[in-house]
């Protein structure tokens, strides 16, 4: 109980910032998050900060442009600015030509619109395959909503499918000051941190000295703001926003170690692409030892984004989600009696064709991390991450997890035996003869590592 103790009292520690109840408000459908962003939008007076992955060229990617240039030009003095990833910007879809990007779109529609604001793209390496932006969070004066979502029409839900995610909006302007703070750092002019918006780009090889200052700064950001201990008498719901990049000295990181160590009875985690960092399959095996209920909620393999059907044509990279399975099979596997006892629950997310795309942690009924932490080694090592913590002795945040729950299980199926996951024997041939190959090679742990 040592490690329980330390970790609660690690959380207890932080400077939090605080909130009522009636200020936190979740949302539960993809197109219930587009609309809120399109009324944030309208709504703002002072200020936009948008931060994703991605804003795509596509109708709802240029739906989100254009209310984004109508509030500028209704009101010149609102600040607007996007931050996106600068690689991920300047490449086509994986398996699609590259003659039109991201990073076109926003040149064109610039000029077209002679837009006013600028959408900056953040190189966190030197390639992507190494490393992206993955900080999440929109700020609209002082409200921030955060999602693991990026900007385009399945995340938005603007066409037949979607991609599932949670979405969260908090009142609350300390915490929409410290976002705001942190994205400035990141924009500083001595970093290179460019507008796409504007051609030419500068080139990765034409910035290298200042990208490597900006990645030596990210090692060390953090948000910036005044909080206090957290009383259990006052009701309030306390808040801690958190950022981490790399595998040494990361804050998210370490405070989701904590969250695992300080769990006593049950703990629920959200993950699309199941592949856990080593310390957390130990942690995991550690808490179930001890008694902790834990389940997990993880895509079903088809729907994950990589995933082709068997009835088209066959691309290397649907390699993965068959890989991801046989990662849970192997630890369901290990942890068949615990599955059997009913102290593991693995739910296996599928509605239709829609993706999953769902991560974050519940712990007690009193805690909850909101984060686009995946959960697996490229997020512990490689990108840039960020989260918000919050942490509750009231009892007011139970009712909010429960309804979020309930209403992500009501899409799942939930395995009681390792067997009901398919094994490699299962799968199509292009797809067992891809992954015998990486086994041979050992490839496969390569990949696990950086995908």
């Amino acid at each position: 109980m040592d490690k329980v103790n330390k970790s609660l009292a690690f959380i207890a520690a932080q400077p939090f910032l605080t909130a009522d109840i009636q200020d936190i408000q979740f949302l539960y459908h993809a197109d219930e998050f587009r609309q809120s962003i399109l009324e944030c939008i309208a709504a703002a007076k002072q200020r936009i900060y948008l931060t994703a992955l991605y804003l795509e060229d596509d109708e709802a990617g240029r739906e989100i442009w254009l209310s984004l240039d109508q509030a500028k030009k209704q009101n010149p003095q609102l600040e607007v600015v996007v931050l996106v990833d600068y690689h991920r910007a300047q490449r086509g879809l994986i398996g699609q030509a590259a003659d039109s990007t991201n990073a076109t779109f926003y040149q064109q529609y610039a000029l077209e619109h002679q837009s006013q604001f600028n959408i900056y793209g953040i190189p966190v390496k030197n390639r992507e395959l190494f490393g992206v932006l993955h900080l999440k969070g929109f700020v609209f004066d002082d409200k921030v909503l955060y999602s693991g979502a990026s900007l385009n029409n399945i995340y938005l839900h603007k066409k037949e499918r979607y991609r599932y995610d949670r979405y969260c909006l908090i009142a609350n302007a300390a915490l929409a000051d410290s976002f705001v703070h942190y994205i400035k750092q990141l924009i500083v002019e001595d970093f290179g941190v460019v507008p796409l918006n504007v051609a030419p780009v500068p080139s990765v090889a034409e910035m290298k000295a200042q990208h490597r200052q900006l990645r030596k700064h990210l090692k060390t950001a953090q948000y910036d703001y005044q909080g206090q201990a957290l009383s259990p008498q006052d009701g309030k719901i306390g808040l801690v926003p958190l950022a981490g990049f790399g595998a040494r000295g990361n804050k998210l990181n370490q405070m989701i170690r904590h969250i695992f160590h300080s769990t006593q009875r049950e703990l629920v985690l959200f993950t699309p692409y199941f592949n856990f960092p080593a310390a957390l399959s130990r942690d995991i095996t550690a808490m179930l030892k001890r008694g902790v209920n834990i389940t997990l909620v993880v895509g079903d393999k088809t729907a994950n984004d990589f995933y082709i059907p068997p009835t088209e044509p066959f691309k290397t990279i649907a390699g993965l989600p068959y890989l991801y399975e046989l990662n849970l099979r192997k630890f369901a596997k290990r942890h068949n009696k615990h599955l059997a006892s009913g102290l593991l629950n693995i739910h296996l997310w599928r509605h239709d064709n829609n993706s999953f795309h769902l991560k974050g942690i519940y712990a007690d009924k009193q805690t909850m991390l909101l984060t686009g932490n995946n959960l697996n080694p490229r997020a512990w090592r490689l990108d840039l991450e960020n989260g918000i913590l919050l942490q509750d002795k009231s009892g007011a945040l139970a009712d909010i997890q429960a309804k979020e729950l309930d209403l992500i299980l009501s899409n799942t199926t939930k395995i009681t035996h390792y067997e009901q996951i398919e094994s490699l024997d299962d799968y199509p041939l292009q797809v067992r003869k891809l992954l015998s190959r990486m086994r041979v090679f050992r490839a496969d742990n390569m990949v696990k590592r950086i995908l």
